[in-house]
């Protein structure tokens, strides 16, 4: 299955692996473009597609007071300036119903947070756009439960569907990544994505912000590159300690491209020996 983004495409037969990065919320022009600037070089070097994420607003912080974003008037008019400007697919989250047709006229990619994932009407609303939609998996799912969030968009008329693993809830504040998951989903008949740096997020180990292990990074990512993936998904900042959101798990933009050249080798010896995943490793 193949999933059309923009002029990307994601999927085993697309034939490279596709970048979803940017920082964790559009912070300003500025800081978008210069993480675009950098990352679209580095995909062009490593040959893999890329798509710019990006939050509007961050309706799921630890705590109230916590920064959310530009709102979505001025967020989305940062979306639609990188996406013109560096001619690149652009992909942001929504957290209510009313906001996916507004937010589909900009950009390229709705995607579900984890936390929303079985939200039917908020699925429904998404998939009736149009647009590709990119699901996060809850950190409360099995794998399989996956399956009834794909009918809920699939019968809404739209099969532009891709479904992301991004850690598994493991007693408090701790998550951890079930490997099989990929393989299980992509039985689901749909290209997989890894979120590399949500994955190390240890969900309010901060007290009042998400803690992390941001080192734990690339090592997850290259595990899930040797399983098979077709995207990888990375929050990206020039300098995390000072980002407005999840600052211990942001990736450090100047070590972006030695980890995609080790993640593009790794996912070619997957293909050149035909161990990648396929539908019947599934469940």
């Amino acid at each position: 299955m193949v999933v059309r983004v923009g002029d990307i495409e994601v999927g085993r037969e697309a034939g490279r692996l596709v970048l979803i990065a940017g920082p964790c919320v559009a912070e300003s022009l500025e800081l978008c473009r210069e993480v675009a600037t950098v990352v679209k070089e580095v995909c062009e070097e490593a040959g893999f597609g890329f798509v710019f994420k990006a939050s509007f607003d961050k309706a799921n912080r630890t705590s109230g007071a916590a920064y959310r974003g530009a709102g979505m008037d001025a967020g989305l008019e940062i979306l639609a300036a990188i996406r013109s400007e560096f001619c690149v697919p652009v992909l942001t989250d929504i957290h209510e119903s009313w906001q996916a047709k507004p937010v589909a006229e900009v950009v390229d990619v709705l995607q579900i947070p984890a936390f929303l994932c079985r939200q039917t009407d908020l699925l429904i609303a998404a998939a009736e756009t149009g647009k590709a939609v990119n699901v996060k998996k809850g950190q409360f799912l099995a794998p399989w439960d996956m399956a009834n969030v794909v009918k809920k968009v699939v019968e809404a008329g739209n099969t532009n569907l891709i479904l992301t693993e991004r850690g598994a809830s493991f007693g408090y504040n701790t998550l951890v990544v079930d490997m099989t998951s990929l393989p299980r989903m992509r039985a689901l008949g749909y290209p997989v994505c890894f979120d590399a740096t949500h994955s190390t997020q240890k969900p309010g180990g901060a007290g009042t912000a998400t803690g992390g292990s941001r080192e734990m990074i690339p090592y997850l990512a290259r595990a899930a590159a040797a399983v098979g993936i077709d995207a990888l998904f990375m929050e990206v900042h020039p300098e995390p300690e000072k980002g407005l959101s999840d600052v211990a798990t942001m990736f450090r933009l100047g070590e972006l491209a030695p980890l995609l050249r080790q993640i593009r080798d790794i996912d070619a010896i997957i293909r050149a020996t035909a161990c990648g995943l396929t539908r019947e490793h599934g469940p």
